[in-house]
């Protein structure tokens, strides 16, 4: 952790346990903020694949089949 986080855990260390909680999920919340940038990437990425797939370089699976090598 950088020399800014520390100083700034140490002062939230400092806060009562209901007002730590609420910048907890402050925090937690601004990294579930969208990003356009890899919005757009996967977006590509999914025209890709579909045109691949419509073109019969790729086949699809069943759910179950996947699902199946992962138990």
């Amino acid at each position: 952790m950088d020399t800014r986080a520390t100083a700034i855990e140490v002062q939230a260390r400092k806060l009562s346990p209901s007002a730590r909680l609420e910048l907890v999920e402050a925090i937690l919340n601004s990294l579930d903020e969208a990003d356009q940038e890899i919005d757009q990437l996967w977006s590509q990425e999914v025209e890709e694949r579909l045109a691949a797939y419509q073109r019969g370089e790729i086949k699809a699976l069943p759910l179950d089949e996947v699902l199946a090598n992962y138990r």
